[in-house]
């Protein structure tokens, strides 16, 4: 049975210049806290997006709405990628491996950091975000096990704790030189999600819940 996905809360739409100012400031703190850290000064993220200070404060009056903001739009982007891996792959094994290769490309590991900062991670769109992509993925990966080609004792948490630790080093210590090497791997922990299992994994399949309680990825 497919999950039942929730939507972010939709807000007024703004005019389109309005539109245009924020999907800059979001993108330029996506690429800023990838780079740098959650850290990085506004003031920067203003410089990069081509906007002044104040646009950036009138979208987002404080960095934790900004942060909240970027990781919800990972969490999104993510979303749709696995939307269309479900849409457009025949092989269901393909469609576990689209999704696994767009999570390292969002620099999913980026999000460790920032959802460990203080602000309310609890949030409405925040939750609705989160679980929307859970649900996605947990529907790829039912189909590929029902296809016979994931092995039985995988959790959507193995998969995303899996992609997140490839996907390190974290934000903003030189990770865009390890690609070559995250693919690599990569392609080497998909290779072991195959069926049939060539071992008994230890204990039992992580779920996002057993990574939250033990504050592995929040």
């Amino acid at each position: 049975m497919d999950t039942v996905i929730p939507e972010r809360r939709k807000a007024p739409r703004p005019r389109a210049d309005a539109l245009r100012n924020r999907e800059r400031i979001v993108t330029a703190a996506r690429e800023m806290f990838v780079e740098h850290g959650p850290d990085v000064p506004l003031d920067e993220i203003a410089r990069r997006a081509g906007v002044g200070n104040a646009t950036v404060y009138r979208n987002f009056p404080d960095r934790d709405s900004l942060v909240r903001e970027v990781v919800c739009s990972i969490l999104d982007r993510s979303a749709h990628a696995a939307e269309r891996a479900l849409a457009e792959c025949e092989d269901p094994f393909a469609a576990v491996e689209r999704i696994a290769h767009a999570a390292v490309d969002e620099r999913i590991s980026a999000l460790c950091p920032m959802m460990s900062q203080a602000f309310d991670r609890s949030h409405p769109d925040l939750e609705a975000a989160r679980m929307r992509y859970e649900g996605l993925i947990e529907q790829v990966l039912d189909r590929a096990k029902a296809a016979g080609q994931v092995r039985e004792d995988i959790g959507v948490g193995d998969v995303m704790l899996a992609v997140a630790q490839l996907s390190r080093p974290p934000a903003g210590t030189a990770c865009v030189g390890v690609d070559p090497f995250v693919r690599r791997h990569l392609q080497l922990f998909l290779d072991g999600l195959r069926a049939p299992a060539r071992s008994t994994l230890p204990g039992t399949a992580v779920t996002m819940e057993d990574l939250r309680r033990s504050s592995a990825v929040r």
